[in-house]
């Protein structure tokens, strides 16, 4: 679990082949890597990745083919800058909110509009994700925890103050920029418990999980 409160950029240095996915090395001399252990989940552009070989400024972590499917892993090359965050403590500030750092789908950068100060950011995400994203709400952005302020036609729009341009990879980004996208985890579960059953899906388990006593015939 995480919060969406980038910690540090970094750079892949290296993607090679690894089974049916591949194994990337990324680095940063921004992250404090002191207290990473193998097998610690970091987040990278908002995926929760595990860290299976450690070095001195970095990682080496796994991509599983289901992963590369899902995310713009498979796109990525060496020099490709990333987010960075370890995982939460029961300590640690919730300033953001919870990511799980499972992404929901890619959207693209419609617009930049751009100023001194804030930047306005427009966004067009999948249109499965669209019921998922209130004016208001949260919503992770390759990993950066945000407010949606308003839907513009088919684009959300982001206000990006100077702090998080100058410590995520928002600042690169330009028109056309695909991204990762992870809607609020209470919306999802909110349709989950909210949907109807459907006959079709009705069985006696789901009635027990659902809390019914099992009906026998006497």
């Amino acid at each position: 679990m995480f919060t969406g409160l980038i910690e540090a950029t970094g750079r892949i240095t290296a993607i090679q082949q690894h089974g049916q996915g591949v194994r990337v090395r990324v680095e940063s001399q921004q992250l404090d890597w002191h207290d990473v252990k193998i097998g610690d989940s970091i987040a990278v552009n908002g995926v929760c990745l595990t860290a299976v070989v450690l070095h001195p400024q970095g990682m080496e972590v796994d991509v599983s083919s289901e992963t590369l499917d899902c995310t713009l892993f498979g796109t990525y090359a060496p020099g490709q800058m990333v987010n960075l965050e370890k995982a939460l403590l029961p300590t640690t500030r919730l300033g953001g909110h919870f990511v799980t750092g499972h992404v929901d789908g890619v959207g693209t950068v419609e617009r930049i509009e751009q100023s001194e100060e804030d930047w306005q950011l427009y966004v067009t995400p999948p249109k499965n994700l669209v019921r998922y994203i209130a004016p208001k709400g949260s919503i992770t952005i390759d990993g950066t925890s945000l407010t949606v302020n308003a839907w513009h036609g088919q684009a959300f729009r982001l206000t990006i103050i100077p702090h998080t341009r100058a410590s995520t990879i928002i600042g690169t980004y330009r028109t056309g920029q695909r991204v990762h996208i992870e809607v609020d985890i209470i919306a999802r579960y909110l349709e989950q418990l909210v949907r109807p059953p459907s006959e079709d899906t009705m069985s006696a388990e789901k009635l027990r999980l659902w809390g019914y006593e099992d009906i026998r015939r006497t």
